[in-house]
């Protein structure tokens, strides 16, 4: 049996923040494995998150790495290969794949030319950027820039840049409200989370997120509209019922609030916030002490 390692175990190894696992997921850059509500990763997907790390410093977007691999399979005519299989450069402009094991040379795949081998870090040491960059560049600063407080407000920049570049790319949004939340600005985040929802109301996590904005705002009525529309386009998010829980928790709705919290544990049945929602249950139509809502979850897919 492969050995199997979960996301915060991902994390821990490779230094990845768990958005970016998730929106190389997203991608389809890694493939994890669900089993009984957690996801799990192979060897070769940390290999493949190692390349994506390395790639991802030298500002290398994903997605431009998605549009290759597309390309490469094509080109190819057979099924594309795993991410950890190939040896993938770049010289800041160009993504470069070869495939071990076989003939062909390296291939630029955007584009089908071959291309010769090169040192990337001789050639990064003279080469400048000396073009504006693109959403895809700006989106990914700031995936790198949110994952310490100490540049939040870089973050908000740079999603802000990207959502300039490319006005109708929700995740830009999902990502540019995570991190104004988390600076406290609870009222701009609310209205870029509105934003994405305009921009794509079948988004889960949009409605998710905006939710948790309207509750932090006070309006919890708007709170339970949101996370009942988000569970009915992912009906297996656990966050989403665990928060309607509290939700309905505050309005009275003990029933609902129980049953909700039942549906978290089916999906969620481990972890600190599992426990709680038993305590819940067990806990029936008495009265508690108003709880916080779970911190909601940035994009990263």
């Amino acid at each position: 049996m492969d050995q199997r390692f979960t996301l915060g175990e991902v994390e821990r190894i490779t230094g990845t923040t768990r958005r970016q696992l998730e929106y190389w997921s997203r991608l389809g850059l890694v493939h994890p494995r669900a089993r009984w509500g957690e996801r799990f990763f192979n060897f070769s997907d940390l290999v493949a998150v190692e390349t994506l790390n390395r790639l991802a410093a030298r500002r290398v977007p994903a997605r431009r790495l998605r549009r290759a691999m597309d390309a490469l399979e094509q080109r190819l005519g057979r099924t594309r290969a795993e991410l950890a299989a190939l040896r993938i450069s770049t010289n800041g402009a160009e993504v470069v794949v070869h495939e071990p094991g076989t003939t062909a040379g390296l291939i630029e795949p955007l584009t089908g030319q071959f291309v010769l081998n090169f040192e990337t870090s001789a050639i990064e040491r003279k080469v400048r950027a000396l073009h504006e960059r693109t959403a895809e560049e700006w989106f990914e600063l700031g995936m790198a820039w949110d994952a310490s407080p100490e540049t939040f407000e870089d973050a908000v920049r740079a999603y802000r840049q990207a959502i300039e570049a490319a006005p109708e790319w929700v995740e830009a949004y999902i990502n540019l409200g995570t991190t104004l939340f988390q600076l406290g600005r609870t009222g701009e985040s609310r209205e870029v989370f509105a934003a994405a929802v305009e921009r794509d109301s079948r988004n889960a996590l949009a409605h998710f997120n905006l939710g948790c904005a309207h509750e932090r705002l006070g309006d919890t009525a708007s709170a339970i509209s949101s996370f009942r529309t988000a569970l009915v386009y992912a009906p297996r998010m656990a966050d989403a019922h665990l928060n309607l829980a509290l939700a309905c928790e505050k309005t009275g709705a003990k029933d609902d609030a129980l049953g909700h919290f039942s549906l978290y544990l089916r999906y969620e049945p481990q972890g600190p916030w599992a426990e709680f929602a038993r305590t819940r249950i067990r806990a029936g139509r008495k009265d508690s002490s108003p709880s916080k809502v779970t911190p909601f979850r940035g994009l990263r897919h």
